[in-house]
């Protein structure tokens, strides 16, 4: 603990020296809610050594803030836990300039691991999967709806189409090329940012790392994004769907698994190459509605996963088909076949991105150590087959309500086992405080309460 204090005032003396006045702390709630704690440069090496107290009651927040006591161990606001900020990822923000950022991990007073943190719980997940000799790379895709100010909140789309279009983004240039110059001053890798198809929506994707630094970047580029907005006095909804008259915002998951310094999904237009390759797609698709719940919990989520909309409403998986919640990204001669990669496309802002990686990891994993083989992959989309055809094909639909979500994830033990008694009681203690919010009001109403949580 000493090194880290000595490091930490190391550091706070760089930050003054670029004018950085405070630190802000953050980790995730299980709405995928980004929370924190500020503290001056000042404390930093004691921030280092001790950590920020936090009540205990932020892992039973719901979506509303609200206290969702009766969780298992979770029954009073008594405690006391401790945030613990990564020194590796200090970043000073381009955007605001007199604040650094940093993701935290949540321990208990005495510094040992707290049952109900979720980065911990990915840090462990990857360990465990490099003991056995894998890695992994992920990397996010983020949609975004960016908005004009609205006396009544509603979404008014800063530009209208055409979409895909540079002449779209003529009407937000300034926020997009400031954007770009703060993700890279705060070393986010962008790969593309592009107008989206909804009117003023915005893709941006993100440089694929190691499982915990893709968790870190994703909370990172949502403050990146946030602050550039605020700057040109735009409001940004990153919620999964704003409004029933909008489209939806996927953050879109791609992952490739390693082995020896190989990837095991590499492969073209026929798929992966090697069983490992499909034994991974086969292990994500054997568990999608388990999956689903965590990567895409929400009431907003399940509004989102509509046929036709590209955001994977069936579980079945797909070679280059966009429609497809699992598609095949090939490699090929000119990008090389380790480029390939498995899209998971039921993801949103609302999931936790550390719960989220843990479940997909031990899954993908779980299908390779398992030698299991998936259907045939399938190019058109399901949506438009008629009931029989997708029953002969062995076509569901994913969970559509809160209940049959929390029921594919109860009766999946390899997910619940990962995320350990304590984290998955808490997690649906407040999906089950969401539904109940959710229950006697119209699906816009609930999406309009939550447009701008995220």
């Amino acid at each position: 603990m000493g090194e880290d204090r000595g490091r930490a005032a190391g550091l706070a003396e760089e930050l003054r020296g670029r004018g950085v006045a405070g630190v802000t702390v953050v980790w995730a709630d299980n709405n995928g809610i980004p929370r924190s704690r500020t503290v001056p440069v000042a404390s930093l090496p004691d921030v280092a050594e001790t950590g920020i107290g936090v009540s205990t009651v932020f892992s039973i927040f719901d979506t509303n803030d609200g206290i969702q006591y009766g969780a298992p161990g979770r029954e009073t606001p008594s405690g006391d836990v401790r945030l613990v900020p990564d020194l590796d990822r200090l970043t000073p923000l381009a955007g605001q300039p007199g604040l650094a950022w940093a993701p935290g991990t949540q321990v208990t007073v005495d510094g040992t691991p707290w049952p109900w943190d979720q980065r911990s719980l990915l840090v462990s997940t990857v360990d465990a999967l490099a003991d056995r000799g894998w890695s992994a790379l992920v990397g996010y895709e983020l949609e975004f709806v960016v908005s004009l100010p609205s006396e009544d909140g509603a979404v008014v789309p800063a530009y209208r189409s055409p979409a895909y279009s540079p002449h779209a983004l003529l009407e937000i240039d300034a926020f997009v090329a400031d954007l770009l110059r703060d993700a890279e001053a705060n070393g986010l890798r962008i790969g593309q940012l592009h107008a989206e198809y909804g009117p003023g929506q915005v893709e941006l994707s993100l440089g694929a790392a190691d499982p915990v630094r893709a968790a870190d970047d994703q909370l990172l580029a949502r403050q990146t994004v946030l602050a550039a907005a605020a700057r040109h006095g735009l409001r940004v909804s990153l919620a999964p769907l704003p409004s029933l008259q909008l489209a939806g915002n996927g953050w879109h998951v791609h992952t490739s698994l390693w082995r020896d310094g190989e990837n095991v999904l590499a492969g073209g237009l026929e798929g992966p190459a090697g069983t490992a390759g499909a034994g991974f797609v086969a292990g994500l698709l054997r568990d999608l509605p388990a999956l689903a719940a965590v990567t895409a919990p929400s009431v907003g989520s399940l509004a989102r996963l509509r046929p036709g909309f590209f955001a994977g409403a069936f579980a079945f998986w797909g070679i280059e088909n966009r429609e497809a919640p699992l598609r095949y990204v090939a490699g090929s001669e000119l990008l090389g076949t380790d480029h390939a990669n498995v899209e998971l496309k039921v993801s949103d802002a609302s999931a936790n991105p550390y719960l989220a990686l843990s479940a997909i990891l031990t899954s993908g994993v779980a299908g390779v150590e398992e030698n299991l083989v998936p259907p045939a992959p399938i190019a058109s989309d399901p949506g438009t087959w008629k009931k029989k055809e997708r029953a002969a094909a062995g076509v569901e639909k994913l969970p559509t309500t809160q209940a049959d979500q929390e029921a594919a994830l109860l009766a999946n033990e390899r997910i619940t086992s990962v995320l350990g008694e304590e984290r998955l009681g808490a997690f649906l203690a407040v999906r089950r405080a969401d539904a109940a919010f959710a229950a006697d009001r119209e699906t816009e109403d609930v999406l309009a309460a939550w447009r701008w949580r995220y």
